[in-house]
């Protein structure tokens, strides 16, 4: 059984997610104003900062594939 995606939908789908959750907890911090939404904003940035890092890493596993072949 196959995987149904790429390694570049993969990348994408990291990206996408990385951008949402690094603008999330961005506006939910406390310099935008008050929210009173029960999300535990450390946790969000880790996973965020996380998602991002792995983008990353994806990136640079295709340009070391680019450049290898």
């Amino acid at each position: 059984m196959q995987f149904p995606l790429s390694f570049e939908d993969a990348s994408l789908w990291l990206a996408i997610t990385a951008i949402v959750l690094l603008t999330t907890s961005e506006l939910l911090s406390p310099y935008y104003g008050k929210t009173h939404i029960l999300i535990e904003k450390r946790r969000l940035r880790i996973v965020a900062l996380a998602t991002g890092l792995l983008f990353i890493l994806t990136a640079i596993i295709r340009v070391y594939q680019i450049i290898s072949s």
